[in-house]
């Protein structure tokens, strides 16, 4: 293994000041295919975003990182955890992923090992994921990686003209442990 943070597809990396034309990518990927909708960006709010992130703040266990591709050194995507509150042993995490890199397994090596160094290292007890009711492929990918289903708060949110359902999705670490062997990406 040459890396913690490299797997057979994918390396999780810091996000670099140069990151941000990829980050604006993405942005328009998730407007164009509905998942999310924000006031339009400039291109030099996301080079202050990037390089903002390039040099975090700690925030514990709060981080974002870039996905990028092992065969063409790409940034295919990012993953994060948020609101993680050790006391109470539980995070959460996001993932998205450029329009032309999804369904090549990217994602799902990528949440696995933020996965796997939550629980692991960090000794995480549980991670959410919060997805829109909608998002049939964010679904499935959590059920194939073990999440359960814990919840379906109905209208939520309201985007693209109309109410919208959140899913709360949940794994322990037990069952991840279970499920996801350490060879796996090895």
């Amino acid at each position: 293994m040459t890396s913690f943070w490299t797997g057979r597809r994918v390396r999780l990396r810091g996000v670099e000041p140069g990151d941000w034309t990829a980050f604006m990518g993405f942005a328009a990927d998730e407007e164009r295919l509905g998942d999310l909708l924000r006031t339009p960006r400039s291109a030099e709010q996301f080079r202050a975003w990037a390089k903002e992130q390039a040099v975090p703040k700690s925030d514990g266990d709060c981080f974002s990182l870039a996905v990028e591709a092992l065969d063409t050194g790409q940034i295919v995507g990012a993953v994060g955890s948020h609101h993680a509150d050790p006391r109470a042993g539980r995070f959460e995490y996001g993932i998205t992923m450029g329009a032309r890199h999804r369904r090549k397994g990217y994602a799902a090596e990528a949440v696995v090992m933020l996965l796997r160094f939550m629980f692991a290292e960090r000794r995480y007890h549980k991670c959410e994921a919060r997805i829109f009711g909608h998002n049939e492929a964010s679904l499935a990918l959590h059920r194939r990686l073990g999440f359960a289903e814990e919840g379906r708060l109905r209208d939520h949110l309201f985007f693209a003209g109309r109410y919208q359902d959140l899913v709360v999705m949940g794994i322990l670490a037990e069952e991840f442990a279970t499920l996801h062997a350490k060879s796996e990406l090895e």
